[in-house]
């Protein structure tokens, strides 16, 4: 019964501990190691996925990287550049079955676009991948630019400095 006691004590003065500690677990992490010294990034992201639900979740997440940039005092410099099956998600005229199964994620997509562009960054559709998977340049999202290549785009943004995010 003592060693019961001992055990209620201790975890009474850990969780006390705990609460009154001035830094909670949100506070302490941070990207401060990875920072030092850096006011600005350039960065290219490759984006080739095979499900909408998938590029609604890292486009939702590229949106946070951005932002913790920004909150952390460095000044974001990102271009996305989107290849493959992705650029059916990125149609302001889907298919209509790819409409109807993903409407919530396509909505995601539309809407993590707009964010981005509000935010400067640059997103790129390569005329490749609209050619191979039908989809009309003309309905590619307004925020975002068709190249002509998405690989020799990737080859200039990383030329011109940008590290490459592959995204996988």
């Amino acid at each position: 019964m003592k060693f019961i006691n001992r055990i209620g004590v201790f975890a009474v003065l850990f969780m006390g501990f705990w609460v009154a500690s001035p830094l909670s677990a949100e506070e302490a992490i941070n990207d401060a190691a990875a920072l030092i010294g850096v006011e600005a990034t350039k960065s290219v992201f490759l984006i080739d996925f095979t499900n909408p639900k998938k590029t609604a979740f890292y486009m939702d997440i590229i949106r946070g990287t951005h932002d913790g940039l920004v909150r952390q005092g460095v000044t974001p410099n990102m271009v996305l550049v989107f290849i493959g099956q992705t650029v059916k998600y990125l149609s302001t005229e889907p298919e209509e079955l790819l409409a109807m199964e993903y409407e919530e994620e396509l909505k995601s997509i539309a809407e993590s676009a707009k964010a981005l562009k509000a935010n400067g960054v640059r997103m790129e559709v390569c005329a490749v991948a609209t050619k191979v998977f039908e989809v009309e340049n003309s309905t590619v999202l307004p925020e975002m630019d068709v190249v002509g290549d998405g690989f020799i785009s990737l080859i200039g943004w990383q030329t011109q400095g940008h590290k490459l995010v592959p995204i996988f």
